[in-house]
């Protein structure tokens, strides 16, 4: 569907010369209270207080029996079904590019970012920390539906009802709840098919309501449809063995989780997420002291290390850990033994895009963890040089991990021919890291 700017569409374009914002949200909220009071969509003050593409979207959230003042739905759906699909979704391939590209940018803006797929489930839901949790507020976590249908008119959801990237202020959203926030969306296309696969959403306060903020969006979009058609073209989507028993998942951002077959994920503290780590690393097992040594550049205290293994055994089994030395008693997959998969089995650009920003591993002050990330990121960067294949050496460039690479820039410009499309870009590249480093 053509992306072509209309006032109808664009809050921005819909406003009269020098029309205050403010006053036009306000003839909006009025419009809504209106609306929800008696039905009558005549606008507040004005034929154009309201844009048609909201008029049309309170109308179908009427039609559809949303309630102006209710809860958004939670999902209907466990935890541990949810992870799995998550994992097995085509928006999965889109999560790490938009990560590198957004969320450095959001960490610290009272913004959140969320993707969704093609029915509106939000499948990750990153950010401003203190802002994904007033977004809880209103149910906008992992596992919600936010189809129009369900929550009424908001970015994400109208994005997928009309194909095309929107923006909703305060009062243009239907359930009240909501009116707080500003967010702006736009959808994903399939390479091959063009059907809508998932969006793209940011949410937050002014910031969104910013008049750049959909462009942003949608050159976001834009990187992330051409990223999907050259893994579609070059055959490399990630293909991970199922984990048939306990799996510990720690690269999914900095939310930790233990899986065990059909139960409800359970969510893990940091530390022991990080204990679980280098059992997991160290097969044949670990004494307290060396645990205490891994976990913190000081030490720790051997009685803590005693105490938090004797809390892990109480939330994960009592049979879980064996003693002298401390041990995992079954076989645990992980998402970190997944990326070595992928590399063993050649899927190089799956691993990068598996590993992400490397979750726990980058974030922890443990040592033992630090030494597991530093590990594994190299094993990633020697074996994409040793490959000088310009494609592995475009995608790890532009993973969060090699964008400063500048030994990889350099080689992946002496692997291009001249005359080569990206040749420019690159050689830019590598000129600028020799000034940024001194070279």
């Amino acid at each position: 569907m053509s992306e072509t700017t209309s006032p109808a569409r664009d809050f921005w374009t819909a406003l009269t010369p020098g029309e205050d914002p403010a006053a036009r949200l306000e003839q909006v909220r009025r419009a809504h209270e209106l609306f929800v009071q008696t039905g009558t969509l005549a606008p507040a003050t004005g034929p154009t207080s309201v844009r048609s593409v909201v008029r049309d979207s309170w109308l179908r959230s009427v039609k559809g029996g949303v309630n102006p003042s209710g809860m958004i739905d939670a999902g209907g759906m466990s935890w541990n079904d949810f992870l799995e699909y998550r994992a097995g979704h085509p928006m999965a391939a889109a999560y790490p590019l938009v990560r590198s590209l957004m969320l450095d940018e959001v960490s610290d803006s009272g913004v959140v970012v969320a993707l969704t797929d093609d029915v509106g489930r939000l499948l990750w839901v990153e950010g401003d920390h203190k802002a994904r949790d007033q977004a809880g507020g209103i149910n906008f976590v992992e596992g919600a539906v936010w189809a129009e249908r369900v929550a009424g008119t908001n970015a994400p959801g109208l994005a997928l009802e009309v194909d095309h990237g929107v923006q909703i202020f305060g009062a243009e959203h239907f359930s009240v709840p909501v009116q707080e926030w500003n967010c702006v969306a736009a959808p994903v296309h399939d390479p091959v098919t063009g059907a809508v696969i998932g969006v793209i959403d940011v949410t937050g306060g002014e910031r969104v309501a910013a008049p750049f903020a959909l462009s942003m969006v949608k050159s976001v979009v834009a990187a992330v449809e051409s990223e999907l058609r050259v893994r579609t073209l070059t055959g490399n989507a990630p293909a991970v063995a199922p984990a048939t028993g306990p799996e510990l998942l720690v690269l999914d951002g900095d939310r930790y989780f233990w899986r065990t077959g059909s139960a409800p994920a359970l969510r893990l503290s940091r530390r022991h997420a990080e204990i679980l780590v280098l059992l997991g690393e160290y097969p044949d097992g670990l004494g307290t002291e060396e645990i205490a040594t891994m976990l913190a550049e000081d030490g720790i205290d051997p009685v803590t290390v005693r105490a938090e293994i004797s809390r892990l055994r109480r939330d994960l089994g009592a049979d879980l850990v064996a003693s002298r030395p401390y041990r995992l008693t079954v076989p645990v997959g992980s998402d970190i033994e997944q990326v070595r998969r992928l590399l063993r089995g050649g899927d190089v650009a799956g691993a990068i895009e598996k590993f992400g920003r490397g979750g726990l591993l980058a974030a922890s002050l443990a040592p033992g963890i630090a030494d597991v990330f530093e590990e594994l990121k190299e094993d990633m960067r020697s074996t994409v040089l040793a490959a000088r294949d310009p494609e592995l050496l475009r995608v790890w460039t532009g993973s969060v991990h090699g964008r400063e690479d500048l030994t990889a820039w350099r080689r992946w410009a002496q692997t291009l021919p001249p005359g080569h499309r990206d040749e420019a870009l690159v050689r830019g590249r590598v000129r600028l890291l020799d000034r940024r480093f001194g070279i």
